[in-house]
């Protein structure tokens, strides 16, 4: 199930990375653009691909046929999915009022994470990407790094994933998408001595099979709020990651929470220079309680 689960997130991935669909060509001021027309969730919507060229043409064409296959595969791998039995087949009221409450207002948490990560956003401009808009005035990197928020979000709610334990692999594959079009080495623990600004802190190189360990530990305790806190504070700590190892953080800890019905917990943007303080003094072992007691007094979204 987990070598499904990973393919079929792969796959779409690339989805994700590739322009396709049926091709419009519209003349304006003597020039050529090319439009994509697409079906998504049943609606039919297009989008703009580039100035005319044979290449950029050709390469659609050739993305079709790609997709084709994706589409195929992802089928299959859903039938195949579908033949493992899920604990009571259905989540608990809980758990389905975090998956409701996180699909309507990801826009919001997506910005909020962009703006923790010093991402130069509007919520306006973040709402557009979300919505595969062009937003002007923004770097590539910074909308790839918004998208790949979305895909990682989109990740952690899709409902095979929230069926499987939170754990290493699941851990992994969020760097991944969370880095992905960004680090070469996403989604593999970091094999490179890194620094933290602000602080004089310095994290070890984590070893694979400590990181497993200490997470299983982690995993085993009670299921509470405590322990989800803990999970984003074990992976800032660690920095396990080359790079996105806060909104990995983050993401991980709210796949804990969300399959087990606790509820969601995202940064403020407002508590934004609160939280880099209480980080700071955590990374440097001087105050390792408050950050805790601010990430669930202020960071901490209740269901109940």
């Amino acid at each position: 199930m987990q070598e499904l689960l990973k393919e079929k997130k792969e796959i779409e991935s690339r989805l994700n990375s590739l322009l396709y669909g049926t091709v419009q060509i519209r003349e304006k001021e003597d020039k050529r653009y090319i439009y994509l027309v697409y079906r998504e969730s049943g609606i039919l919507k297009s989008k703009y691909a580039g100035v005319y060229s044979d290449e950029l043409y050709n390469l659609i064409l050739n993305n079709n046929k790609i997709v084709k296959e994706y589409k195929k595969r992802l089928k299959q791998i859903n039938k195949e999915l579908d033949q493992y039995a899920k604990q009571d087949d259905v989540f608990n009221d809980n758990v389905e009022t975090c998956i409701a409450i996180a699909k309507r207002n990801l826009v919001d948490y997506i910005y909020k994470q962009s703006i923790l990560e010093g991402i130069a956003t509007t919520y306006s401009d973040t709402e557009t990407i979300v919505n595969e808009g062009i937003a002007n005035n923004m770097n590539a990197e910074d909308v790839t790094k918004i998208l790949n928020l979305k895909h990682s979000w989109n990740f952690i709610l899709d409902r095979d994933v929230l069926s499987y334990p939170t754990n290493y692999a699941i851990l992994c594959e969020i760097n991944h998408l969370v880095e992905e079009g960004i680090s070469t080495l996403s989604g593999h623990i970091r094999r490179l001595p890194v620094s933290i600004g602000g602080s004089a802190y310095i994290p070890p190189i984590p070893l694979e099979y400590q990181v497993k360990e200490e997470l299983n530990e982690l995993l085993s305790k009670d299921i509470s709020i405590d322990t989800g806190v803990e999970l984003v504070l074990y992976v800032m700590k660690k920095q396990l990651f080359i790079d996105g190892n806060k909104r990995t953080a983050i993401i991980f800890a709210n796949h804990y929470l969300i399959r087990n019905g606790l509820g969601i917990v995202v940064i403020p943007a407002e508590c934004v220079k609160e939280y880099k303080k209480h980080l700071i003094n955590y990374y440097e072992d001087s105050d390792l309680e408050s950050i805790k007691v601010f990430l669930k007094e202020k960071c901490w979204i209740k269901i109940n």
